[in-house]
């Protein structure tokens, strides 16, 4: 995989915002930032980052591939739960430095605490209190997080 490099060079700005060729642009860490919704309702599921080997895995399975900031290694996303992202379209942004991820989950749910959507609680925007209160868009999980990983602390809560 690390091998072939099929991205092509950003040579101008012309080239990377009107050009036909894939140039994505990687962070200082080598990441690019990826939205993930449901292609048939448009709901956000998650927001992840992939490096250029789960950019590349991604296109070449047509799953969902994303690097794991917490456990520091390329993460096919569902492959432990059974959710699978199938990609059905990937779009890139006007500069390459982000993408769009529109998928299909088999079973339904993206989270990894339960739920359907990662983003299961919104920020009330007109609040005074202090701390701010989150409300629950979502009150029902999808499925059980102990049942599918175990008991085990996930690093990335904290």
């Amino acid at each position: 995989m690390a091998d072939w490099h099929p991205f092509a060079g950003r040579t101008s700005v012309e080239q990377v915002e009107e050009g036909k060729l894939l140039a994505p642009k990687f962070d200082t860490n080598g990441f690019i930032p990826v939205v993930t919704t449901d292609a048939e309702t448009g709901e956000v599921l998650m927001m992840g980052v992939m490096n250029e080997d789960a950019l590349l895995e991604t296109i070449r399975t047509g799953d969902a591939h994303y690097w794991s900031r917490s456990r520091k290694c390329l993460w096919h996303k569902g492959a432990t739960s059974g959710f699978i992202q199938k990609v059905v379209e990937m779009r890139i942004d006007d500069d390459q430095d982000a993408i769009w991820l529109r998928v299909a989950v088999e079973g339904s749910a993206s989270c990894h605490v339960g739920y359907r959507s990662c983003f299961y609680r919104s920020v009330p925007l007109d609040s005074d209190k202090a701390p701010i209160e989150l409300s629950f868009t979502e009150t029902v999980k999808v499925f059980d997080p102990v049942e599918v990983y175990g008991d085990a602390p996930n690093p990335t809560q904290l």
